[in-house]
């Protein structure tokens, strides 16, 4: 039983017997209580009364009334209790954090799909962290993020090794603009349990020098920036929901996505998706758990990273998270279900970090 329930029960038990009782009268003549001096004397005696309280009430209702006023208050805080999220299963189902956590731990990969700015979604990473490195144990996990390109890799190494101080790794690497509030605490958990921590993506120019042209444009990258990347030529499958979504959005209609500059576009963000699911598989061992931070569009419906991961070689156990905002939390909405293996929702009015 719940210690509300607790309560509850104690209370009701306490009604029960002052109902058999033989008699409510007071200990003191009610006129006491009209006689200042008398009444002093009984205060001294039986505690001041509550001020809310007539004074002419019994001290053992008196006592029972004021566990009633507190259960009530107790009961109108729990009913208008506010979560900061729901953790929801792919089918809609409410999921248990600790649950969640037993399957993530056996897992090869665990892709987490945030949005960029939000501030409950970097939490809820440290948070899962550091329980998957509690529940695996030393040089079991790996952390794995979108946020560094692959040339700055040897930074990010030497910084997780602690042999690269801040302010030198801030300077160089490159970090994004929200890395201090929101990847910055991952980084020193990471640093102060001794776990590697691996840049997965793409340098932003290659994907630039895509978006704007195509594929083709790697094709004479010298060997060391071709190293870089997710080997080539690359295969896209534009069939992929999420690049048909893309194709739909730019403009090159869902059932057409090679029209006009979608291509392309579709392009860039295959070759990010193939570089990091790349990184993944070739950054982990066996019995590791990589968790791989990156935003939701990556992983979401099982597509991009996922789609390369399972192209790329031997069968890996995959879960994906993903965070969705929606206004009201109590279930999933429709357009989620089926989203990831787990489902994080926020207030759609939470906090931004930019």
């Amino acid at each position: 039983m719940t210690a509300l329930g607790l309560a509850i029960a104690g209370t009701l038990n306490e009604l029960d017997v002052l109902g058999k009782s033989p008699s409510l009268a007071l200990t003191s003549s009610s006129s006491d209580f009209r006689n200042p001096r008398r009444a002093d004397a009984v205060r001294s005696r039986k505690g001041t009364p509550a001020p809310f309280l007539p004074r002419n009430i019994p001290q053992t209702l008196r006592n029972l009334a004021l566990k009633i006023v507190c259960l009530l208050a107790l009961c109108s805080f729990t009913l208008g209790d506010r979560p900061a999220y729901r953790l929801f299963a792919a089918d809609g189902k409410p999921a248990d954090y600790d649950q969640m956590l037993t399957d993530l731990a056996q897992a090869d990969v665990v892709l987490f799909g945030e949005q960029h700015n939000d501030p409950l979604a970097h939490w809820l990473e440290l948070q899962v962290a550091k329980d998957l490195q509690r529940l695996k144990g030393p040089g079991k996990l790996v952390l794995g993020m979108e946020m560094f390109e692959r040339d700055v890799q040897p930074l990010v190494a030497r910084y997780a090794a602690g042999t690269l101080p801040d302010s030198a790794f801030e300077r160089q690497a490159r970090p994004w603009p929200n890395y201090d509030t929101d990847y910055r605490p991952l980084l020193q958990f990471a640093q102060a349990r001794g776990i590697a921590v691996v840049g997965t993506n793409a340098p932003r120019p290659f994907a630039q020098q895509v978006a704007r042209g195509s594929l083709t444009a790697l094709d004479k990258l010298p060997a060391a920036d071709r190293a870089l990347l997710a080997p080539l030529p690359l295969k896209v499958d534009y069939e992929l929901p999420g690049y048909k979504n893309m194709a739909a959005m730019f403009g090159g209609g869902a059932g057409s996505p090679h029209g006009g500059g979608a291509q392309t576009i579709i392009q860039a963000q295959a070759l990010k998706d193939a570089t990091m699911a790349y990184f993944i598989r070739s950054s982990r061992q066996p019995g590791q758990t990589l968790l791989h931070l990156n935003g939701s569009y990556h992983s979401d419906h099982h597509d991009g990273i996922v789609a390369y991961l399972r192209q790329g070689g031997p069968a890996l156990k995959i879960r994906t998270i993903s965070v969705a905002t929606q206004a009201q939390l109590d279930r999933l909405a429709k357009e989620n279900v089926d989203l990831a293996d787990y489902v994080v929702v926020v207030p759609e009015d939470m906090n931004k970090t930019y």
